[in-house]
Formats: structure tokens, C-alpha cells, sequence
């Protein structure tokens, strides 16, 4: 449909518009009747059944038009989608390192992490490529400055290297220490935006992350927690330090993919920064376990695979989840930006556990109590300074509008809605002369 540039038109006279844009045939929607007629360039071809024909149509307009004009639609699709996939992947995470595969008698564990980031950074690229070329979209390769390009290389090196400062910090801190560090992941976030980047935030924001900050942690903190926990490890400096590597370099990836959506518009989206961030995380992944000769992490878990089929199914889906777990990421980063999508991810546990409470008639204890108060006052306040600006704005240019002529309101009624996305973002046909007299 794209490369024909077939798209919606909607008019105030109740008609439904689905034109093809080289001019072949043209189905017009009434209201009265219900029914779909055919027309050719010039005249009436046949009529079919509503069921038939323009049912399909309808239901894809109709939820094409409300994810493109309610934004908060949008968000709250992208944060359904992150939750459902994301703790998808944490149950499957938990099935790969936890299951014993084999034999009663000789049971084998799956211990090779990185091994599993590459098979996700694979398969998250693969999406990315394929969610591309469903949207029409190239991948910019050729026409991308060498900055751009430095900018995707930076993002996927980092990528890298986050994640085993985490992994090597839970040696040396204990439970609280570890989830008070990863209720904290927006201080990082705005402090690498200002450092790196020299991005003002307004005060209110800065108010938000602190009290979102400190409710999160509230919440986690005060819940109760196992003993075997709680003594796992003692503090030390140096697990203190391998904690924040961990969240700078987390807050320069969201400051860095935050810079590339603002300069370079047009050039830059979600899906191309998923694609080329999984894609050279990994190229550097896998050519640190194949050509490494200190680690033979990727020869063994190849022959663990071998010799346990059965794991190879759950590693499988680890990947796909997270890949459509990062089709939202990716996303909800370039319309909303990474501080609303870091807030979505630490409030993840809260959300879910709040869940619970109605669900599972499970109890919070007053701390836990005082930091949802915390959050939910943090969020009603952004939106409320929020709504108080959009509303404060002044429209000067509205009085000096002309009014448009029926013809510009057959063909542009759903100014609303994204036309650019619907049409691909290569095709703008002018109207015929069976459009204007229809």
C-alpha cells in the first residue's frame, strides 16, 4: 500500500476516503447507506457489504486515528508493552540461569551470561532491521554523517561494558545497597544530560526525579526481604564504585540516545538506534568471546547447547522478548525521551507489586505506603504544571487563519492525524478531479 501511496482522508460530511494515489480506484465510505462503493477513475464499478469490504478499513483507521491523536494512548499502550514483555523476559531470564537441564542424576546449569547478551543483541538487531523495513524505512547508512555514525558506535561500546559492572558489583554490596542503586537510575539520567550535553531542565523536573527517586527507593527498601538476602555481602568501596560505573554509563547511554533524537531529526529514529546499537554491541560481544584466546565462554556454551537441546528453546525466546520488549523501549525513547522512560522503568516493581495488593490481597508496610504517595504525588504534579502550560499558551496565530475551502477539508480532514506515518513518508499525491467532485 505504501509504495502506491494509498492513505486515509476523513471529512466533516461523515465520508470516509480510502484513494489510491496513482488514481485507480477510489472506495468512498457514506454513512447512509452503509455500504462501500468502487469507483473507478471515472465512473462506478460495483457495490459490496460493508462486512465485505470496509470493515477491515474501518477497524484499521479507527485505531490508526486514535493512537495518532491521543497521545496518552500512545503511552499508555508503550508502557503495557514494556511491563508485559519485560517481565516476560525476567521469568524466561530467571527459567535459563536457574533450571537444572539434564539428567536427575547430573544436572547442568546455563552460567554463560555474555554468551546470552549476543544471542539478545542478535536477535534485538533482526527486529530492529525487520521493524524498519515495515515502516518503510532504510537503513541510513549511506547518508548518515560520520558523527551520527560515531554516535551509534558509543551507545553500542557502552552497552557493552554496562552491564558487567552490574553483574561484578553484586559480589561486593549487599540486597539493600543494590536495589537503593537501582531506584536511583534517573539522577544519573538528568546529571549526564547536563554534564555531557549542557540540556536545562525546568525546576519542576528536578523536583519530579527527587521525589520519584525517593519514593522508589522507600518502596523497595522497606520491603520485606529475606535474611539469606539481606547478609549476602558486605559494602565495600570498591562494590560501591563498580555501582556507580554501572549507573553513569546507564545515564550517559539515555543522555547520548537522548542528543541523537534532538540533532539529527529525520536521520535518527527508534528503530534506527535500536538497530545499530544491538548490531555493533553485537559485533564487539562477539568478537570478544570468538576471538578472545582467554575465554572460551562461546565454545562452551556452544557445547552446552549441544548437549541440552532443550535450553536452546529458552534462550530463543529470552531473545524475542526482549527484542519486542525493546521495539517500546526504542520507542517510547524517541517520543517521550529517556527521563519519562527511566521513570517508567524504576516504577516497574511498584506498579506490579501495587498490583498484587488488589489482586493477591497481599499487604504493604507504611513505608512502602508513604513512597507510592511519593511517586503518585510526583506524577500528578508533572502533569498538572504540564497542563497549565499547554493551556497558557497563546494561539496568535488562529485569528489570522483563512478559512479552508471544502475541498482542502475533504482532503485534509484528518489534519490530526499523522498523515506523514500513514503515507510512509514518500508519497504526497495531489487530488484528482473524481477526488474533488466526490
Amino acid at each position: 500500500f505504501k509504495e502506491r501511496g494509498v492513505f486515509f482522508s476523513f471529512s466533516r460530511q461523515r465520508t470516509w476516503k480510502f484513494e489510491s494515489g496513482e488514481g485507480a480506484e477510489h472506495f468512498i465510505y457514506n454513512s447512509y447507506p452503509a455500504r462501500w462503493q468502487v469507483f473507478s477513475k471515472y465512473q462506478p464499478i460495483s457495490d459490496c457489504h460493508l462486512t465485505n469490504l470496509a470493515l477491515p478499513f474501518v477497524v484499521g483507521w479507527t485505531l490508526t486515528y486514535l493512537l495518532s491523536t491521543n497521545l496518552m494512548l500512545q503511552f499508555t499502550l508503550c508502557v503495557l508493552g514494556i511491563y508485559a514483555c519485560f517481565l516476560t523476559w525476567g521469568v524466561v531470564q530467571e527459567r535459563v540461569s536457574t533450571t537444572p537441564y539434564g539428567s536427575a542424576e547430573a544436572p547442568n546449569k546455563f552460567k554463560y551470561f555474555v554468551f546470552l547478551n549476543l544471542v539478545q543483541s542478535i536477535t534485538a538487531a533482526i527486529v530492529a532491521f525487520c521493524y524498519l523495513k515495515i515502516s518503510g524505512k532504510q537503513t541510513n547508512f549511506r547518508t548518515s554523517p560520520n558523527s551520527l555514525l560515531f554516535k551509534y558506535v558509543q551507545v553500542g561500546f557502552l552497552s557493552c561494558i554496562g552491564s558487567p559492572f552490574g553483574y561484578a558489583a553484586l559480589k561486593h554490596i549487599d540486597y539493600p545497597t543494590m536495589i537503593l542503586g537501582k531506584s536511583c537510575k534517573l539522577v544519573p539520567v538528568m546529571l549526564m544530560n547536563v554534564v555531557l550535553y549542557r540540556r536545562k531542565f525546568p525546576l519542576h523536573q528536578y523536583v519530579c526525579v527527587g521525589m520519584i527517586t525517593a519514593g522508589v527507593s522507600m518502596f523497595m527498601l522497606y520491603h520485606p526481604v529475606a535474611e539469606n538476602k539481606k547478609g549476602a555481602a558486605a559494602n565495600s568501596l570498591w562494590g560501591l564504585f563498580l555501582l556507580t560505573m554501572n549507573l553513569v554509563v546507564d545515564g550517559v547511554i539515555n543522555a547520548t540516545q537522548d542528543q541523537v533524537f534532538h540533532s539529527y531529526k529525520g536521520l535518527a529514529s527508534g528503530q534506527h538506534m535500536m538497530f545499530y546499537m544491538n548490531a555493533i554491541a553485537s559485533l564487539i560481544s562477539g568478537c570478544y568471546l570468538i576471538l578472545n584466546p582467554y575465554n572460551d565462554e562461546f565454545w562452551r556454551a556452544l557445547d552446552f547447547c549441544t548437549t541440552h537441546p532443550a535450553v536452546i528453546r529458552d534462550i530463543a525466546l529470552f531473545g524475542l522478548c526482549g527484542a519486542i520488549g525493546q521495539c517500546f523501549i526504542f520507542y517510547s525513547l524517541e517520543r517521550y525521551g529517556s527521563l519519562r522512560l527511566v521513570t517508567v522503568t524504576v516504577t516497574r516493581k511498584l506498579f506490579t507489586m501495587l498490583l498484587s495488593v488488589v489482586w493477591f490481597k497481599h499487604e504493604l508496610t507504611t513505608g512502602q505506603w508513604a513512597g507510592v504517595a511519593l511517586v503518585f504525588i510526583s506524577i500528578g504534579l508533572e502533569a498538572y504544571i504540564k497542563k497549565n502550560k499547554s493551556s497558557a499558551k497563546p494561539n496568535a496565530n488562529q485569528p489570522h487563519k483563512s478559512k479552508p475551502s471544502n475541498n482542502t477539508i475533504a482532503h485534509n480532514g484528518l489534519s490530526a492525524l499523522n498523515s506523514q506515518t500513514l503515507r510512509g513518508g514518500h508519497y504526497n499525491y495531489p487530488m484528482s478531479s473524481v477526488d474533488k467532485s466526490a
